[in-house]
């Protein structure tokens, strides 16, 4: 049986994996700029492969397992690379010293995540309509950000190694996390189904003034109303 290789979707879908390609080597050189660039851009192209396969009704198991492998290294392998690079830069308390070598190569649990959390999308039929457990384009987005925007916190005496790892496995565990989280599709506009939505976007709107952080701030907005459209559905 022969697939077909060069549709319009699957070329996208490897532009997006070039995006991670790129996004990963600025990363290993400490360029979060460019990093954080290409993981817009490879979520840009993430996008458009869907929409452009639903648009010209092209499907198969190809687009399908090459999206998924896409994804890995934009959303999954770029961001731990950020957060490796990172490792090399935040400050080490004495109790931690004797770990300054290995530390930095944990930040590669969180590719792991990824993998299975992409692997969980693929198969859980639950998420046709929002999301269950944190998105890793919305993650890698965070970590871009958050490295670009907040490096000079980042990198004071006033967080340290052990903060970056308590943080990376923590949103390593959101992204497997059977926690509700919002989506942005739609099927109507009125506000009754879509309040939380629009509230999403809403406080997005002034996070954007925080420049190169923005997408953190964003990010985080959206895991705090997820998590209270939870509570507040459970209640």
């Amino acid at each position: 049986m022969t697939y077909r290789l060069f549709t319009l979707p699957n070329l996208i879908t490897c532009c997006n994996l070039v995006c991670g390609c790129i996004a990963t080597g600025a990363a290993f050189h400490g360029q979060y700029q460019w990093a954080l660039l290409f993981i817009v851009l490879g979520a840009v192209f993430d996008f458009f492969d869907g929409l452009t396969a639903r648009a010209l009704s092209i499907s198969g198991p190809i687009g399908k397992e090459l999206d998924s492998l896409a994804d890995v290294v934009t959303f999954g392998l770029a961001p731990s690379t950020v957060i490796f690079y990172l490792f090399h830069e935040v400050h080490y308390p004495a109790q931690l010293m004797p770990l300054h070598s290995v530390l930095p190569y944990t930040a590669f649990i969180m590719t792991a995540f990824s993998a299975l959390r992409l692997a969980k999308f693929n198969l859980d039929t639950r998420q046709s309509t929002e999301f269950i457990g944190l998105p890793t384009p919305a993650n890698a987005l965070f970590w871009g950000s958050l490295a670009l925007g907040q490096h000079a916190f980042l990198t004071s005496l006033r967080f340290n190694a052990l903060f970056l790892l308590l943080f990376m496995l923590l949103f390593s565990w959101l992204l497997v996390a059977e926690v509700p989280m919002l989506s942005l599709k739609v099927k109507t506009w009125n506000w009754r189904e879509n309040r939380w939505k629009y509230i999403l976007l809403l406080g997005a709107l002034p996070c954007l003034l925080l420049g190169r952080s923005a997408f953190a701030a964003i990010i985080l907005w959206y895991i705090v109303l997820s998590l209270v459209r939870t509570k507040t559905w459970v209640e």
